[in-house]
């Protein structure tokens, strides 16, 4: 197939791109130039580079036809965060005779808060709040409420693997978190910690992709979650990264005002953001409709992120060393 993906080097296309060239689809990168990779790979030798910011074609009504011109049998989104900008993209795939299928990439942050666990992809009723949940929900249902152009819809959990800074056990990216799980040091946390994150390593959602890609018949009309067989708990997760350095959680349980005392302001509005949502997501629809099989846990992936901080950003794990493989 002819394979367009638009925002192909942030980390998911890292892994997407080698996998799609690999399978023999002739890919077309849409990119502004102004990233690379995560990860070398031949396969970055064998695409077609088109430049492109989005965002000032978005506006002046240009993005959508260059797409459209280059004839795809299917679209990666992997970077629209607009109901305007899908809008746009979707009409002028829709102009074509053969209209190719259409893959966005969403989010679980679309369910907002949990009321059953685990929420599962095509849930009846979500109930997003705050921008990025609301916005990815309406192009969620502009594109699955629509017959014109076919669409799949793929939700990734918190994406972690090498080169990325993943969200830790607190729900925020606060590196004296690590530091404090890596030397046994006491870490503060709100409430008993028994709130969920869904994290997913980064080839698990390009897994995901390419079934969907290659599988249309099964995928058209449906949204896919893009995450680890098992959600972590803030205590599971907390006490599994501690063990990666042959250490014992010192966990502090507090309140949210004891909590947002100990941190600073950002911190903690991200902690909340993530652990009031409380996610566990069910992969049953991408199992069964496409044969998904997530290679990573949840704390595999996110040791591989930690890793590569350690290594590459200098994380400060106060001269502990990871244990294991």
């Amino acid at each position: 197939m002819r394979i367009i993906v638009i925002g192909a080097t942030g980390h998911i296309g890292t892994y997407l791109i080698p996998r799609l060239v690999s399978a023999g689809h002739a890919v077309t990168v849409v990119s502004r130039g102004s990233s690379a990779p995560y990860g070398a790979d031949d396969a970055w030798s064998r695409i077609d580079v088109v430049h492109a910011d989005r965002e000032a074609e978005d506006a002046a009504g240009t993005f959508g036809p260059r797409i459209a011109a280059l004839e795809p049998d299917a679209v990666i989104d992997l970077i629209c965060f607009s109901e305007q900008s899908a809008a746009h993209l979707l009409d002028s795939l829709a102009g074509l005779d053969t209209p190719p299928h259409l893959l966005h990439c969403g989010t679980i942050w679309t369910h907002g808060l949990s009321d059953a666990l685990p929420l599962r992809e095509n849930a009846v009723e979500k109930r997003p709040f705050g921008d990025y949940g609301v916005q990815k929900y309406a192009i969620e249902r502009l594109l699955l409420d629509q017959d014109r152009v076919p669409s799949t819809v793929i939700h990734p959990g918190h994406i972690s693997g090498p080169g990325w800074d993943v969200i830790n056990p607190v729900g925020n990216r606060d590196h004296r978190v690590w530091t404090a799980l890596a030397t046994g040091s006491a870490l503060r946390v709100p409430g008993v910690g028994a709130e969920a994150m869904h994290h997913v390593h980064a080839d698990d959602v390009a897994q995901l992709f390419e079934l969907a890609v290659t599988q249309p018949e099964a995928a058209i009309g449906y949204a896919f979650h893009a995450v680890a067989r098992q959600a972590l708990t803030v205590r599971g997760f907390a006490e599994r990264a501690a063990a990666w350095f042959g250490r014992e959680a010192d966990l502090v349980p507090g309140s949210w005002e004891d909590f947002r005392a100990s941190t600073d302001e950002a911190s903690a509005n991200t902690s909340w953001e993530h652990l009031v949502r409380n996610h566990v997501c069910s992969i049953v629809d991408g199992v069964e409709r496409l044969g998904y099989s997530p290679r990573y846990s949840a704390d595999e992936a996110a040791r591989q992120s930690v890793a590569w901080m350690i290594e590459h950003d200098g994380l400060d794990v106060g001269g502990a060393t990871l244990v294991g493989p």
